[in-house]
């Protein structure tokens, strides 16, 4: 008879493992702890987004919509979709819950997980975690650089050296026009060069080609006009004010002037972060820890007011593989005493002692499908605790408890009720 074969996660999806855990809780720990004292509040939104919030939000012409949405149709006929980004869904919420009667700017962040069709490779998945913080109803250039500081901080208090910022403006609806005429000109006029996919954004929108990692796309970029030198005089002035306020926190950054990130909705600064290692294996481009930029737009495009906003997200799987890959070693809490019962009577009172220790916040160890001493005491030692409590029939029939002191092997009886108190102060000593 055949053997069945095996079920396994789907393609790009990936289990995160108890050993996996702890780094994530770091990453998380952090961004917990900058997003409180930056005034942000968090916000969680649905797994699963109407399909449409994406196309007016993140937009047509974009990877993540024409390629990599995971979509679903319900019975009552609604198409849906697994969301693959953070920012449309919360302005969603800000919208749909009346958050512009809130007290302006409302900070919000999230993290959790996302989904994009995307092709597995090193780091890069189909279901995948990030970190996000969003602002809206400001519009100063203050905004722009504490948002980019706010990311450099997690990374900093994430042990991330050499952090390089690239940033740039890419307009408004005010002076971007001009500057896509320019473009599709220069592109087209170099078309044959170009890849398949760059010779249809050429015509549906031209900043996507400057986003292209292909080389010979790349080669053709870096003769492209530049957005820069087509700016109006507010979007100058904005941009002008960001670098100053970046230049104040003296931040490492330089200009990219071709960086234009991949959705539709970004308006004037856009910006990333990379390590001096974040490189794809596969396209020898560099990947970027962190990507966000102002969308001022993006509040009307779903219907909303015309109110600013600026975002930004973080890949907490391509964070933590940089973690494990340059050593770190993530302090686990282990219980410093372990509890050893022998027969069924000392088992049902493990139970209730257990959470009792509990409420005295004293972490434990057990092993209460053993019964054989010599099997606990030896888990006890690989564990490395302090203490071993020894519940036995005559220690639970008297009301007592065995404490054996491991590095020793000293030991005494103390009674049930006194043995939360006796554990403290001993543990208190060493």
């Amino acid at each position: 008879m055949a053997r069945k074969p095996r079920i396994q996660t789907p393609t790009g999806m990936h289990d995160i493992l108890p050993k996996d855990q702890p780094y994530y809780r770091k990453v998380y720990d952090v961004t917990d702890e900058i997003a409180r004292f930056y005034g942000f509040e968090r916000i969680d939104t649905p797994v699963v987004e109407n399909f449409e919030l994406y196309e007016r939000g993140t937009g047509v012409s974009t990877d993540i919509v024409e390629k990599q949405m995971f979509t679903l149709k319900t019975r009552g006929g609604d198409n849906l979709a697994l969301r693959p980004e953070f920012t449309p869904g919360i302005t969603r919420s800000y919208i749909e819950h009346g958050m512009h009667n809130l007290p302006q700017p409302v900070k919000l962040y999230t993290y959790g997980q996302l989904f994009r069709y995307e092709h597995p490779q090193a780091g890069r998945f189909r279901q995948f975690s990030q970190f996000d913080f969003e602002v809206f109803g400001e519009e100063s250039p203050a905004i722009d650089a504490q948002m980019i500081q706010i990311f450099y901080a997690i990374l900093s208090g994430l042990k991330f050296k050499n952090l390089i910022i690239k940033i740039n403006s890419i307009g408004d609806s005010q002076c971007r026009p001009y500057y896509r005429k320019v473009l599709s000109a220069f592109l087209k006029s170099n078309q044959h060069v170009l890849c398949a996919d760059c010779r249809r954004r050429m015509k549906q929108n031209p900043l996507r080609v400057l986003d292209c990692k292909e080389e010979k796309c790349q080669r053709i970029r870096s003769q492209a006009p530049q957005m820069i030198d087509h700016l109006n005089d507010e979007c100058k002035r904005h941009f002008k004010s960001v670098l100053e306020f970046l230049d104040e926190t003296e931040l490492p950054y330089h200009l990219d002037p071709y960086l234009v990130r991949g959705l539709d909705y970004y308006t004037k600064t856009v910006f990333e972060i990379f390590t001096e290692k974040s490189e794809d294996e596969e396209t020898g481009s560099q990947s970027a820890l962190v990507g966000g930029g102002r969308y001022d737009s993006l509040m009307k495009q779903l219907g909303g007011r015309d109110i600013p906003g600026l975002g930004a997200a973080a890949g907490v799987e391509r964070i933590v593989s940089e973690m494990k890959e340059r050593g770190d070693v993530m302090d686990v809490s282990q219980p410093r005493v372990f509890l050893a019962q022998l027969g069924d009577l000392p088992k049902k009172k493990s139970l209730k002692l257990m959470e009792e220790l509990r409420k005295a916040d004293i972490d434990v160890g057990e092993s209460l499908g053993r019964d054989s001493l010599r099997v606990q005491l030896g888990r006890a030692n690989r564990m490395r605790v302090d203490l071993a409590l020894i519940l036995g029939q005559k220690e639970a029939l008297e009301g007592n408890i065995v404490i054996r002191t491991m590095s020793t092997g000293k030991q005494d009886t103390v009674k049930l009720e006194k043995v939360a108190a006796e554990i403290k102060k001993r543990l208190k000593r060493k």
